[in-house]
This record gives C-alpha cells, structure tokens and sequence, in this order.
C-alpha cells in the first residue's frame, strides 16, 4: 500500500502536508548573507538599514578571520511584514550600502523552497533519507526530480510521485548522459545532491552549478581508494568509520567540506557492521550539510566553508 502523501497533479504535496506547513513557518522571513573585508561599523550599518526598513531582527551570526585587516562574514535573519512585496526595494536600496563596505551580499526570501534534483545510482539510504525528511518537513526543499544511471530505485522513488528519469552511462556514452541531464536540470533547479551517484562529473557539469552540487561519501579517503573501501578498512584495523559532505569541484573530491561525522568502531565490527554503521553516518551527514544549504547557512570562502549552524 502506497503511503498517503496528499500529493497534488504536479507531483508537490498538498495542502496540510509538511512542505506547505514549512513554507507557513517561513514567511516574511528574509536572510541576508555578506562577506567584506573586516573593518568597524559594519553590523551597526546592517542593523540600521533593517531597521529604517521596519525589519526584525531574528538571528544574527558573524565570524572574522582576523579583526584587523581579515575578512568578516555575516548572515542575518530578519521578519518582516509582506516582506515579498518589500524585498526588491530594498535590494536596491543595500547596493549603495554594501559598495560602501565592499561587500559581497545577498538576500533570499526563506518561504521560496530552493528547487533540488537528486542524482543516485543503486545505494538508497541516502536517497531516502533526503526525501523523508523533505516529506516530514525537516528540510524545506522542492525536489523537482531524481536522475540515475539505473533503473533500480525507481521504486523508491514512485510513492513520492516524483519525477524519475534513467539515464543509463557507460564510458563510451557518458559525454552524451551528462548532455541529457543538463537539458533536464536546465532551468528547473538550484540545487544537485549526489546521494550515492557514482558516477564522476565532468568540469562542464560543475561549472554549471558552482557550490550548488553537493556530494557525500565515506571518509576512507584517500587511503582506502577503489571499489572494496570497507574490506580495506576492516583488513588495517580502522577505528574510526565517517563521511564527508562536501561542493563539488573540478578536483575530485577535493571541494570546499560543509560537514563531516564519525562513529568509533573496534575488532569486533565485521565489515557488514562498518558498511551500515557507514551507511548511517553518512545519511546524517549528507541530511546536514544539504539543510544548512537550503537554509543559507553556508558561505564558501576560497576552498573552505563558513557554515552558520
């Protein structure tokens, strides 16, 4: 029996559901996220300008690198009344504002979900565990669609009535498949999770989303690299088992982390016991990083993140 999720036409859920319960709980809520050089004054001239715009202040957070000469960041959430109507006037009005200060800024309005597409292979648990917590509201988020190489999790994907699309990739077609899926996530979405794809992006895919595709995997690496990872670790005795969430550079595996966790474990954990105690870390650790995106948490300053949680 399929779960019932008041889905409407569209494949979005219905009224009453938890997405749109989500989107009550966000409106009039702005955020504003700004990196400048450090220097005096700046909070005292964000904090003014909110509120000669009749805005409250809900949650401010701010980190420098260094007090004297470092760069400062700064992510604001403010309420304010019929803030959608307000939020282009005031977009305009903070450029004179953030040229003051050298800044690099932007407002988002929390009630608009960020728009997501979902790239997996066979692997589900993290794949499930996004869209149950989209469905239980723990992320607020519009998944538009789920691409994978394989036909196999289209099952796991059907009750949520979401688009799935196979695009199958070999080495000789795989210039081909990434053509396909940039014509299917043109324009319909902001955000590319990679929930267990396995499958490498070329640079040209990157380059389209910049720090908008996020990519989870075990934290074996580099040491234990190829197809076996958790064998290799049971084989050296590790001891601890984790995973790493991170934006997807041209490097492999080498983009700015967002999040990381770990679990102890000893000689006594098999290597089933390391693949769904990895399994575990990794589902908590992609579920964060993913949420603190679609909540404008996350500033990415040369190859490292700034992560406001």
């Amino acid at each position: 029996m399929e779960p019932d999720f008041n889905v409407q036409p569209d494949g979005r859920f219905g009224a009453g559901s938890p997405d749109r319960l989500s989107s009550e709980r966000h409106r009039n809520i702005g955020r504003l996220l700004i990196t400048c050089p450090d220097r005096p004054g700046i909070v005292a001239a964000v904090s003014r300008f909110l509120f000669e715009n009749g805005a409250n202040i809900v949650e401010s957070q701010q980190y420098s690198t260094d007090p004297f000469g470092g760069t400062f960041f700064l992510r604001v959430e403010f309420y304010l009344e019929d803030l959608a109507d307000h939020i282009g006037e005031m977009e305009r009005e903070f450029g004179a504002l953030a040229d003051s200060f050298d800044m690099r800024w932007g407002f988002t309005l929390a009630e608009r979900m960020k728009r997501v597409a979902i790239l997996a292979s066979k692997a589900e648990h993290a794949l499930q565990e996004l869209l149950w917590r989209v469905h239980s509201g723990e992320l607020n988020a519009d998944i538009r669609m789920v691409i994978s190489n394989h036909p196999d999790l289209e099952r796991v994907v059907a009750p949520w009535h979401i688009p799935y699309h196979h695009v199958p990739v070999s080495r000789e077609t795989k210039e081909a498949a990434e053509v396909e899926q940039l014509k299917l996530l043109a324009d319909e979405v902001d955000l590319v999770v990679l929930a267990r794809y396995m499958q490498i992006l070329s640079p040209r895919f990157v380059d389209e989303f910049p720090n908008r595709v996020i990519n989870i995997h075990h934290s074996f690496l580099p040491a234990f690299v190829g197809a076996n990872p958790y064998h290799q670790a049971a084989e050296r005795g590790v001891k601890l088992v984790g995973a790493t969430a991170h934006y997807v550079s041209a490097e492999l595996d080498a983009g700015p982390i967002i999040e990381q966790d770990i679990v102890r474990v000893d000689h006594r954990h098999s290597v089933a016991d390391l693949r769904r105690l990895g399994r575990d870390v990794e589902r908590s650790v992609l579920a964060r990083a993913v949420g603190w995106h679609l909540d404008d948490r996350v500033i990415v300053h040369q190859n490292k993140t700034i992560v406001f949680a």
